[in-house]
């Protein structure tokens, strides 16, 4: 069994050991040792990383016999017996500390608060997620998440000291332990003084002032819970540099002041919905349009018209619109075409006097252009990247629902 030096002091990055075993797996190097600094993958929170003798540490896992591996990636560096020197990242060991210590302090807050248990925790890139047994409809919740946000705020601003030491389960039994311990020889405790205990392996800081501003992001529903995201310290710092760079662009595009730009964002969007509102109906008008003018334009063949065109200045959904507007006509099919991001996007449909079958002719043109679709007898749509065969494509299909 590895020693656990995180366990004692998560401030200890620099430390030395000796290798107790070299192992190859999955062609992989891994590094026994009896002692570490290194935090493996475990608990929702993520491994640390570093080097040892200066050779990189990507990885750490550990085995459910708590040897603790550690990835090396030079794999004839090491040999059973050797002492090295490991150290630990300390930006990315500040920040997984501030991350797990602040979903301490988060969810005591709303366990004190409405005695929502936290039943899921999980350190992401970017930003931390807890799952809640949270009673509240979804209008109650964001008040919820600032009563539980100001109350850990409250403690990390108060300066409070963190403790962790280790009991048996008889002795951790009498604490008032926010969740259940399954440890059945000794049990890790950390301590939020007057505030929170805990049963966790993790790396902590050792006084919530260290933890720095937790600071409440998103909330879903999730697996019939409230699963909340919020960030810490460093990442709430980068978390409100973005937030304040995208709120003063916002405010200077606008020429207003950052609290009137909600306001200005609600009122753009209503303003959107009704152009376009309004583009729709033109759109729709200007298909009626120019489905005439095409199915005009077509000569009869075998007693129908077959429209064949390539838009070189149309959407597809605008192609689509034409399309059903010209099988209004009776004895009509349409082939339509539009070129798009080097994509050829097709749309084809018939009258309902006509018994072609426009599925199995988008599957024959999908299939020369190199791209797949399909739809129904009347009404079909798809594309194909080939859009150097498109014209020939599209002839070949006239000549089969003439012939």
């Amino acid at each position: 069994m590895t020693e656990k030096l995180y366990w004692k002091d998560s401030l200890a990055l620099s430390f030395t050991a000796e290798v107790s075993n070299v192992l190859s797996q999955e062609g992989k190097t891994f590094v026994v040792l009896d002692r570490t600094a290194f935090y493996p993958e475990g608990g929702g929170q993520p491994y640390d990383i570093g080097t040892l003798n200066g050779v990189n540490v990507p990885g750490v896992t550990i085995r459910e016999d708590s040897t603790i591996l550690h990835e090396v990636a030079k794999a004839d560096a090491f040999e059973i017996g050797m002492n090295v020197h490991g150290i630990v990242d300390a930006t990315r060991r500040r920040e997984l500390t501030q991350q797990h210590t602040g979903q301490h302090l988060l969810s005591q807050a709303f366990f004190q608060l409405y005695g929502a248990e936290t039943r899921g925790f999980r350190i992401l890139e970017g930003v931390t997620q807890i799952d809640l047994t949270l009673e509240a409809d979804n209008a109650a919740v964001p008040e919820a998440l600032r009563r539980a946000e100001d109350l850990a705020n409250q403690i990390v601003f108060e300066n409070r000291a963190i403790r962790t030491y280790e009991l048996s389960p008889e002795e951790a039994a009498k604490l008032p332990l926010r969740k259940e311990n399954f440890v059945s020889d000794c049990v890790r405790i950390v301590e939020i003084e007057d505030f929170d205990w805990s049963p966790c392996g993790g790396t902590h800081a050792q006084r919530t002032g260290e933890i720095g501003l937790i600071a409440v992001r998103n909330w879903e529903r999730a697996k019939q819970m409230v699963r909340v995201e919020f960030v810490c310290g460093v990442r709430a710092l980068r978390d409100y540099r973005v937030a304040n760079q995208i709120s003063g662009e916002l405010a200077r595009r606008f020429t207003i002041g950052r609290a009137e730009v909600l306001e200005a964002v609600t009122r753009l969007q209503e303003e959107s919905k009704a152009w376009q509102k309004r583009a729709r109906a033109l759109a729709a008008v200007a298909a009626e349009v120019e489905a005439k003018q095409l199915w005009e334009a077509t000569a009869e063949e075998s007693g129908k018209r077959i429209v064949v065109q390539t838009f070189g200045d149309h959407d597809f959904e605008e192609a689509k619109l034409i399309a059903h507007r010209l099988v209004e006509h009776p004895q009509t099919v349409a082939l339509l075409a539009t070129v798009e991001n080097a994509t050829a996007r097709l749309v084809f449909a018939r009258s309902s006097d006509l018994a072609a079958d426009m599925n199995a002719l988008m599957k024959i043109a999908c299939e020369r252009l190199q791209g797949r679709g399909g739809g129904k007898p009347d009404f079909a749509q798809g594309g194909g990247s080939a859009i150097d065969l498109l014209p020939e494509v599209l002839a070949e299909l006239k000549v089969r629902l003439i012939s």
